[in-house]
């Protein structure tokens, strides 16, 4: 059973076209040659060559990459952290019950995340009960950092309190954070920027002491968990001799607990995501393709096949971590 943690949707019911007046909602098109364009707060974004919009013929992708079910999620872009916190859940809640539809139209091909007003801890915390509790979604996705605050910051814990409380999965995706210069050259807001911000934000969970207070927090990581998995022994070099870092809401070393923690495939390196793999367990490695986007992964588990691991570890993470960790009934 091959599961795709990680893939997006722009619903229907979130397009310009719908209501033109609402400034966040995307135009999708496509231009002369066919390629799919997305209008979206001032610019044209083109890396999205499949499908975004239409679920028909994103089941058809689907199987064409061997992928039993996938997992809906909102487009990142249209979080939209930097609206008014209602005016946001709304934006939200549209996306959370066109996927809830979408969902239940096709039960046994898609599972889906809803998304939550992260800039509002506690109606953040309100809109992921409605999610999981109302809707029957399987999760919550969430960005690396919400306006320049990352995730273990002290005002987000009325979100994870209730988080811990649903028992329920949160995908951790990249938004622009880390910046400079250099940065907007190149695309490295992207091929760096993405993984740094990942990492960051990891960083922010170890310490901040989100995974200390809640132990039991089922956090997936894009992105193969950016660049963390290959730093976390200078972290913990540095929690055992600088004072700053001490200062910490840990009782033990960062690398204590990645174990908490769960990654994404998406590495675009054999030799990266067998790293991975041995560094966390093959029971904390997710199959994600990133779909639609030009940066993920056309078929996912023939990264995982390449690996040559043994058929339990291959299983567990083509499919069977994720469907206990989403409650998928397979």
């Amino acid at each position: 059973m091959n599961i795709d943690v990680h893939a997006h949707i722009i619903p229907p019911e979130a397009l310009r076209e719908v209501n033109p007046a609402d400034a966040w909602r995307p135009r999708v098109f496509r231009d002369a040659e066919g390629r799919q364009k997305v209008d979206h707060a001032g610019r044209v974004v083109g890396s999205t060559p499949r499908e975004f919009v239409h679920i028909e013929s994103i089941l058809q992708e689907q199987q064409a990459a061997a992928v039993d079910i996938l997992v809906l999620s909102p487009w990142t872009s249209l979080f939209n952290y930097d609206l008014p916190a209602e005016e946001c859940r709304r934006t939200c809640l549209l996306q959370n019950e066109a996927i809830a539809r979408i969902v239940r139209d096709h039960p046994r091909q898609l599972a889906g995340l809803g998304a939550v007003p992260l800039q509002d801890a506690q109606l953040a915390a309100r809109e992921a009960e409605y999610i999981v509790r109302d809707l029957g979604l399987h999760g919550v996705e969430i960005g690396t950092n919400v306006n320049g605050t990352y995730l273990g910051d002290e005002k987000l814990l009325p979100f994870w309190e209730r988080i811990a409380a649903l028992d329920t999965f949160i995908f951790v995706h990249p938004m622009p954070g880390i910046g400079g210069p250099l940065m907007r050259q190149f695309e490295l807001w992207n091929l760096f920027g993405n993984p740094s911000e990942t990492g960051l934000a990891t960083a922010s969970l170890i310490f901040g002491g989100v995974l200390e207070r809640f132990s039991s927090l089922k956090i997936c990581m894009a992105h193969g968990g950016g660049v963390m998995p290959y730093i976390i022994g200078r972290l913990d070099r540095g929690f055992q001799v600088r004072p700053a870092a001490k200062e910490a809401k840990i009782t033990r070393p960062p690398s204590t607990y990645l174990q908490q923690l769960y990654f994404d495939t998406i590495t675009h390196s054999a030799d990266a995501l067998r790293y991975l793999v041995r560094v966390v367990g093959a029971d904390h490695v997710l199959l994600g393709s990133d779909y639609p986007f030009d940066m993920g992964y056309d078929r996912p588990r023939d990264w995982v096949d390449r690996l040559g691991l043994p058929a339990d570890e291959s299983n567990a993470i083509l499919g069977a971590t994720t469907a206990r960790l989403l409650k998928i009934k397979v």
